[in-house]
């Protein structure tokens, strides 16, 4: 038997998937990686004081891998540094320039979202607020049901 996406899912996939390409567009405009300008966003947007790796990876979606390679290179280039914070965290800081780069690329992205939202009418912002919010926590428990199947399947092969 064949699944075909739908119309509407199909849409809204475009319509991700062209949001992502903007995004993607802009940091190279920017100068700057994917990753990089997802951990300057986040930094940055969270204000001076730095930001949780564990934080930055749940906010971002980064792998782990990805993330510690970034951390790096923004490390060696002078742009963040890592603090302890408490016995197992660590921080990621940003450095004076790290400052000023940050609000000449990500801080422009976040007055971009700003203008944008700012444009729109509230009860606009909250029903796509709302909408999106409630998408991800269903296709969560689709997520879960599939992987309950998977581990029944699994049992099964097993069995046999």
């Amino acid at each position: 038997m064949s699944t075909r996406s739908s119309k509407d899912i199909r849409r809204f996939n475009h319509l991700v998937s062209e949001t992502d390409a903007a995004y993607h567009e802009l940091s190279l405009k920017l100068g700057l990686s994917d990753s990089a300008m997802q951990i300057l966003y986040t930094i940055y947007g969270t204000g001076d004081d730095g930001c949780l790796l564990r934080d930055i990876c749940r906010l971002t979606g980064l792998s782990r891998q990805t993330l510690h390679s970034s951390i790096r290179q923004l490390e060696g280039e002078g742009i963040l540094f890592l603090k302890p914070d408490g016995a197992k965290n660590k921080k990621a800081v940003l450095t004076k320039s790290g400052c000023r780069l940050a609000a000449s690329t990500a801080g422009k992205i976040i007055e971009a979202e700003n203008h944008i939202f700012a444009s729109w009418e509230k009860e606009d912002v909250d029903t796509y607020l709302g909408l999106m919010r409630r998408y991800l926590e269903d296709f969560r428990k689709e997520i879960r049901k599939i992987e309950q199947e998977s581990e029944k399947q699994d049992q099964t092969l097993t069995k046999d």
